[in-house]
């Protein structure tokens, strides 16, 4: 069965995770309605957990930009609204109560922005803020535990804080229509063509570097054109030392490797010129160790970059992406880092002209990031997609419509990967499934939710069928019925697969071979995938 890199891993990490939600003070960013239009009341839900008891919840909130503030019901900093309990429920897995409150904020204009925090408390005990600590952040603690070969369960939880500073924007953005028609196309960009007459380079593992560049990903727009690709999802170009460029050394910058800054605004002007939008993949959740903010932070206990990371107790002295030491975590509720990541997001809109972007591990800065995050690219550019990697329930995806355009489907993807190529499904379990999935999300506003059958984290489609390529186009056709836009992973088209699985000596990188060109490729099958992709542009399932 498929390995799932995140919170949710094992069945042991599930109930970790499911467990944690079910302690002390916990929002979530739950709102009615999800996606607040203007002139519209919002209710916000708070879930008191089965360690905690509580009389009294209040919401301190501002709509000047400041953070709120207040004390037992008295707001010190904007205003407050009182909450009432609206249910206690068991939880089995919890083994205990768990209660609801609710509590309404007042309809607010267009551009209104609301910050707000949540704090309750019983009698004259001390109030406890809302998400301090919140469920991913215990969720990564204990997955990181997990994949150092550690109990997962066993991770504590830290003090009560401050809590969270929540936030919802009003408006009247939706995902931009252009991308719901995409078919979107996913280039590793250092193994899909070197460009400009140069030969491929010859590492020792796919660990190394093979020589891909973007001017290589300009030479084959036709290509991708003529599959009928009309978006291009690139792998990180920022300036990194890995060949996954998820590290990043230098944000206002191309990888020289890559081709630098010339060779990016070369290949957007050329696929603007075919119709073609480009994507970057964004990584805002963490940076290289070796990024100079970070190592100013590190040496210097007075520098003004300390507050930007979490720096703690643990084996490896800060907070990071799952536990790995050369990716520390960039704490985006500081002000001035946030900022930061704002100013990078705008100057690429603005300065490349690019159309959006692919965000890694979008859960870890949040639904609140996201919020400010997408309204910062609109104001550049009105029809950006900003779509998010969430590997998480359903359920955690409903806090981020109105906050992201999208969300990778990973649902989708495990179940079209279960049915035809594990085969451990039935065509009308996929059916039953896809049935429900659709209804889940129907109604609760706009989340556009690409789909695909294999990336760059997970064994290749072809790979896991043993080269079946029957299987490979059975669950084509059903990815393009499918009314999420589909991501086609490089060379899977032409029949491109890996040498070995992900869980053996190479890991991650096992699906990263370099592109087929020539007469490697597979035509029979690049032409049934290009006959595809017009008959999916024909019938239009978006609609």
């Amino acid at each position: 069965m498929e390995f799932i890199f995140g919170t949710f891993a094992t069945d042991q990490l599930k109930v970790v995770h499911h467990r944690t939600a079910r302690r002390g003070v916990q929002h979530g960013f739950v709102l009615s309605p999800r996606d607040p239009s203007p002139d519209q009341p919002v209710t916000l839900t708070v879930q008191i957990g089965t360690d905690f008891a509580a009389d009294a919840v209040a919401c301190y909130y501002t709509l000047d930009g400041s953070v709120p503030a207040g004390s037992r019901g008295v707001p010190t900093n904007g205003q407050v609204v009182r909450l009432t309990q609206a249910a206690t429920e068991w939880d089995a897995v919890a083994w205990g109560y768990v209660t609801r409150w609710q509590g309404t904020l007042p309809p607010q204009p267009d551009g209104a922005v609301v910050r707000y925090r949540i704090g309750a408390w019983a009698g004259d005990g001390p109030e406890v803020f809302a998400d301090w600590p919140s469920v991913q952040d215990i969720a990564e603690r204990a997955a990181a535990a997990f994949f150092r070969g550690e109990d997962g369960a066993a991770i504590a939880p830290p003090a009560p804080g401050d809590g969270l500073v929540f936030n919802y924007h009003v408006d009247r953005l939706r995902p931009p229509d252009w991308a719901r028609e995409a078919v979107i196309y996913q280039v590793f960009v250092d193994r899909f063509y070197p460009g400009n007459g140069r030969e491929w380079l010859r590492p020792d593992s796919l660990r190394g570097f093979f020589g891909g560049t973007l001017w290589g990903v300009r030479d084959k727009l036709d290509y991708i054109a003529s599959l009928g690709a009309t978006c291009i999802w690139l792998s990180p170009t920022w300036v990194s030392p890995s060949h996954h460029g998820y590290d990043v050394l230098d944000y206002l910058h191309v990888e020289p490797r890559l081709g630098g800054d010339e060779a990016l605004h070369a290949l957007v002007q050329a696929a603007h010129g075919r119709g073609i939008r480009v994507l970057l993949d964004l990584v805002c959740n963490h940076l290289s160790h070796q990024h100079p903010i970070f190592q100013e932070a590190l040496h210097n206990p007075h520098s003004p970059y300390r507050a930007w990371f979490t720096f703690d107790d643990s084996p490896i002295g800060y907070r990071t992406f799952f536990g790995v030491r050369s990716m520390p975590q960039i704490n985006l509720t500081h002000p001035e880092a946030r900022a930061w990541m704002l100013d990078i997001a705008r100057y690429w809109l603005r300065e490349f002209d690019v159309d959006g972007y692919r965000l890694d591990y979008a859960n870890g800065p949040g639904p609140g990031f996201w919020a400010d995050f997408r309204a910062a690219c609109r104001a550049v550019k009105p029809d950006c997609f900003c779509f998010g990697e969430i590997v998480d329930q359903p359920s955690a995806w409903l806090p981020y419509i109105g906050r992201l355009d999208g969300c990778l489907d990973f649902h989708v993807g495990e179940a079209l990967r279960k049915t035809y190529a594990y085969r451990t499904w039935t065509e009308a379990d996929f059916e039953r499934f896809v049935a429900r999935h659709e209804a889940y999300f129907a109604g609760e506003g706009e989340l556009i939710r690409p789909t695909f059958l294999d990336n760059h984290d997970m064994d290749r489609f072809l790979f896991i069928t043993g080269g079946d390529k029957g299987a490979l186009r059975r669950a084509a056709e059903v990815q393009m019925r499918l009314p999420g836009p589909p991501i086609i992973f490089y060379g899977t088209e032409v029949g491109l697969s890996q040498r070995q699985g992900k869980g053996q000596a190479l890991g991650l990188e096992s699906s990263r071979e370099p592109m087929l060109w020539g007469e490697r490729q597979d035509t029979e099958l690049l032409t049934f995938y290009r006959d595809l992709i017009r008959r999916r542009q024909r019938e239009a399932p978006w609609r």
